[in-house]
Formats: structure tokens, sequence, C-alpha cells
């Protein structure tokens, strides 16, 4: 289903980088898609070749636009229609967040007491 112009806004959707086509719309138009360092319009239309990066919520991605397409494939496909380039590196760096970022409470024990919570807090270094 390969085809000569694609929105840019379209593309990222159909390769499953955003959820829906809405959300990589709002991407585009809030600065987090950028081609060659400059943020893009949600109607830029991709080339072959063309170098993205993409500010996903903490990851910073980084993929190469081998061939375009304008209806969603399956997550097996994605990889005929995008390189991703994202170094390790930053997909650690979203590992390690992850994990300081989750308290773990023992299943059954309810809500966090205000105690509970002022630790929490104190934990992830919201108040003092």
């Amino acid at each position: 289903m390969a085809s000569e112009e694609v929105r840019i806004d379209k593309w990222l959707w159909a390769v499953r980088l955003y959820k829906t086509r809405s959300l990589a719309t709002e991407g585009c138009k809030n600065g987090r898609v950028k081609i060659g360092g400059q943020p893009v319009k949600p109607s830029r239309i991709p080339k072959v070749g063309d170098i993205i990066d993409i500010h996903l919520n903490p990851l910073n991605k980084t993929v190469k636009v081998i061939a375009l397409l304008h209806n969603r494939v399956g997550a097996k496909l994605v990889t005929d229609y995008l390189e991703d380039l994202t170094p390790p590196e930053e997909y650690e760096r979203v590992k390690l967040i992850g994990e300081f970022n989750n308290e773990y409470r023992p299943r059954g024990t309810g809500r966090p007491t205000k105690s509970d919570r002022r630790q929490i807090d104190q934990l992830k270094g919201l108040h003092e």
C-alpha cells in the first residue's frame, strides 16, 4: 500500500508511533515532531530517507522513513516502513525513570493514609 504522498501526521499514526491520528496532529502542532531539527506542520509530506525526531513523553525517539503508507499496519509490519535510530541509552533512561517513579505497595493494603502520602511525596521530591 505504498503511495507517492502522505501527510506526516497520517504516516506517524500508520506506523503506530501515535495511538490516534488526532494525537499525531497535536504532536506536530505542539512542536514534538521535527525533521532536520525543525518543527513540522501536520500537512508536511515526508520523503523516504527523512530522519524524524519525535518527543513521546518521556521518550525522545528518532526514526528514519523507509517507505510511505496511507493505512495503519500491524505491529509486525512496522519495520518495513521505518528504521528505529533511537540510541539504546534513551530506552535505558526511560526504564530508569519508570523504576524510580514506581513506589511499591502490597496488594490489599488499601488506600494510602495521610502519613503514607507524605512519605511517598517526600520520596518523589514533591514536598520537603
